[in-house]
C-alpha cells in the first residue's frame, strides 16, 4: 500500500487528483517520509515468515477439521498416513496436484483460471495487515510485528475480503453451468448482506477505541488501546462482538452459511467445475479466509496479543515478542477450533432464513450496537 501511494504521488496532477477522494487522502496520508521506510530486507523477513506461519496453519485446519468431526462423530477419522494420520495433508496435496485439470467447452479460459487465485490472494493478503505483536525493540530499532504497519490498515481488510467474493462470483459464472452460476449468484447476495452488518460493528470498535480522534485506522492501535485500558472490547461491546463473528462466519462461506455450495441442492456449487491445483486454490482461499477472519477478530475484539498480567507492556524484547506472539497464535488457534465446532454443530440455513437474518436481525442490531458504542464513548464510560 505503502509502495502503491508512493508510485501514486509521484505525479503532482495525480496526487491532486487523489487527494480530492477521501480514499486517496487517506492513502496519502497513510504514506510515511521515504526515510521512515523500513529496509526491504526486513519487510521480507515478514512476508516470508507470515506467509510461511498462514501457510502451515491451513493443512493443519484440514488435518484438525476432520480429526475434530470424527471426536463429535464418534468417528475414528484420518488414521492411514503417516502418524496417526498426521500426514494426510500431504497425501491430499499429492493427488490434487496430479490430477487432471478438467475445462469445460466454452469457458474463458482466462477468467475461469484467476477466479480461484483472486480467492486465494486476497485471503493470504488481509494477513499483511494484522499485527502477531507489539514493537520489537532491537539493536536500536524499533520494530514493528506486522507486515504493512499502515493507517488504513481496518480499511484494507474491508476492501479484500469484498474483493474475494469476486473469486467465488466470477468462478461460478465462467464455469458456464447453471450449478456454479447459482452459487456464484448467491455468494454474491451474501455478501452483500452480510458485510454491511460487519462493517457497521467494526465502526463500533473504532468509535470506543478512538481511531477516529487520533484519524488512524491502525489494527495495532486497537490492541494497544485494549492492552493499556486492560479491558477487551468483546467486554465493552458483546453485541458488537456477536454480530462481527457471525458475519465472518457468512464472509468465510462455513456452515450454517456455506449456501454458495449447498451440496444437496448445486451439486458442489461455484466450484463444481473446478478440479486438481484449481480446486485447491479454493479450498486454500476457504482455509486462509478462516485464518484472517480469525487474527481479524482476535485483534478487535479479544485483544490481539494481549495477555492480563503476561503481556502488557507495546514495547518489549525478544522474550516479550515471543510471548506476545504466543498468546495471539493461541487466540487464533481457539477461535479455528470455534470455526471447526460450529460447522459440524449446526445445520445449513434455508435461502429466505440466510437473507432474513441478515437483513431484519443483524442490520438493525448492529445499528444499535453503533449508537451505543457512540454513547458510552461521548459519556466516557470506556
Amino acid at each position: 500500500m505503502t509502495m502503491l501511494a508512493t508510485l501514486l504521488t509521484a505525479t503532482p496532477l495525480v496526487a491532486t487528483s487523489l487527494a480530492a477522494t477521501p480514499l486517496g487522502g487517506a492513502l496519502l496520508a497513510a504514506t510515511p517520509p521515504s526515510d521512515a521506510t523500513a529496509p526491504l530486507w526486513l519487510t521480507l523477513i515478514k512476508v516470508f515468515t507470515v506467509f510461511g506461519i498462514t501457510m502451515t496453519l491451513v493443512p493443519m485446519l484440514v488435518l484438525a477439521e476432520r480429526r475434530v468431526s470424527a471426536w463429535m462423530q464418534y468417528r475414528v477419522g484420518p488414521n492411514r498416513v503417516g502418524p496417526g494420520g498426521s500426514l494426510q495433508p500431504l497425501a491430499d496435496l499429492v493427488k490434487m496436484l496430479f490430477k487432471e485439470e478438467l475445462r469445460p467447452d466454452g469457458v474463458p479460459p482466462f477468467i475461469f483460471t484467476a477466479a480461484p487465485a483472486i480467492a486465494a490472494i486476497c485471503a493470504l493478503s488481509m494477513m499483511a495487515v494484522v499485527p502477531f505483536g507489539g514493537t520489537l525493540e532491537v539493536g536500536g530499532r524499533s520494530i514493528p510485528m506486522v507486515v504493512a504497519d499502515t493507517d488504513i490498515g481496518v480499511l484494507v481488510v474491508l476492501a479484500l475480503s469484498s474483493i474475494g467474493v469476486y473469486g467465488i462470483t466470477l468462478g461460478g459464472w465462467a464455469s458456464n453451468s447453471k450449478y456454479s452460476l447459482l452459487g456464484g449468484l448467491r455468494s454474491s447476495a451474501q455478501m452483500i448482506s452480510y458485510e454491511l452488518s460487519l462493517g457497521i460493528s467494526l465502526l463500533g470498535v473504532l468509535v470506543v477505541s478512538g481511531n477516529f480522534e487520533s484519524g488512524s485506522f491502525r489494527l495495532s492501535d486497537v490492541i494497544e488501546y485494549q492492552a493499556t485500558t486492560g479491558i477487551w472490547n468483546a467486554l465493552r461491546l458483546p453485541l458488537g462482538f456477536v454480530l462481527f463473528t457471525i458475519a465472518a462466519f457468512a464472509e468465510t462461506n462455513r456452515l450454517p452459511f456455506d449456501l454458495p455450495e449447498a451440496e444437496p441442492e448445486l451439486v458442489g456449487g461455484y466450484h463444481t467445475e473446478y478440479s486438481s491445483m484449481r480446486f485447491g486454490l479454493f479450498f486454500l482461499g476457504e482455509y486462509a479466509a478462516m485464518v484472517a477472519g480469525s487474527s481479524v477478530i482476535v485483534c478487535l475484539f479479544l485483544g490481539g496479543w494481549h495477555c492480563p498480567w503476561l503481556t502488557t507492556e507495546v514495547t518489549v524484547g525478544w522474550t516479550g515478542a515471543l510471548l506476545q506472539m504466543s498468546v495471539f497464535l493461541a487466540k487464533v488457534l481457539a477461535f479455528l477450533f470455534f470455526f471447526i465446532h460450529v460447522r459440524w454443530t449446526l445445520p445449513r440455513l434455508r435461502y429466505d432464513q440466510l437473507m432474513t437474518l441478515g437483513w431484519k436481525w443483524m442490520l438493525p442490531l448492529s445499528l444499535l450496537n453503533l449508537l451505543w458504542a457512540g454513547a458510552h464513548a461521548a459519556l466516557g464510560w470506556f
